[in-house]
């Protein structure tokens, strides 16, 4: 899942909100001699990082959604159903949230603002790019994904073809929509028993 779907995942523990927030850039197995010295809700929010991404690729809806959007785009199936499914989030974001989107997207500003020392200095760069262009209020709609898409394709230059994955979405939205309707609700109950099993252990 994309930033939008991870951050809502981890409920209101602004440690576990974090972990989850960088997750993609700590790398390696999450020992305890790596982790000592650290909050254990930023601990837990790692490891509920990797949950959510291992429930995800592993789960039937998400394979078949990755194996249609693999016929064009190949290995970068599974980033482009990241950011189809952070569209739907988005675009519905009132059947997850009793907050707008606004309202949650500049309170999560906040919080990483406020949290900022946690950040690995490699992620610094996309953080500050992410509160400064708004990134999460421009999900709901084709013209941001587009945009997200056309920024995702100037970062590596194994990610330039993802430029090109929006007429994929926009020629099979409903297809793609109850994919989403249909793993979403079990990743939210999945994230919840994991935050619940590893706070109360």
């Amino acid at each position: 899942m994309n930033f939008l779907a991870h951050l809502l995942l981890s409920g209101e523990s602004e440690g576990i909100i974090m972990g989850n927030f960088v997750g993609d850039f700590i790398k390696g197995r999450l020992t305890e001699e790596k982790t000592v010295g650290l909050a254990p809700d930023f601990v837990t929010g790692l490891k509920l990082h990797r949950h959510i991404d291992y429930f995800t690729d592993t789960h039937p809806v998400v394979k078949e959604a990755k194996g249609k959007v693999a016929i064009k785009h190949g290995k970068l199936s599974g980033i482009i159903i990241d950011i189809y499914f952070d569209y739907f989030l988005a675009k519905n974001f009132a059947d997850f949230c009793t907050e707008t989107l606004w309202e949650y997207a500049h309170g999560i500003y906040s919080v990483i603002e406020k949290n900022d020392a946690l950040i690995p200095p490699s992620m610094v760069p996309m953080a500050q790019a992410m509160i400064r262009q708004d990134w999460l209020n421009s999900y709901p709609t084709l013209e941001g994904i587009e945009l997200t898409f056309h920024r995702m394709s100037r970062r590596v230059g194994f990610m330039e073809p993802i430029k090109d994955a929006m007429p994929e979405l926009r020629d099979h939205e409903s297809y793609y929509k109850a994919q989403f309707d249909d793993f979403f609700p079990e990743l939210v109950k999945e994230s919840a028993r994991f935050i619940q099993s590893s706070t109360n252990g």
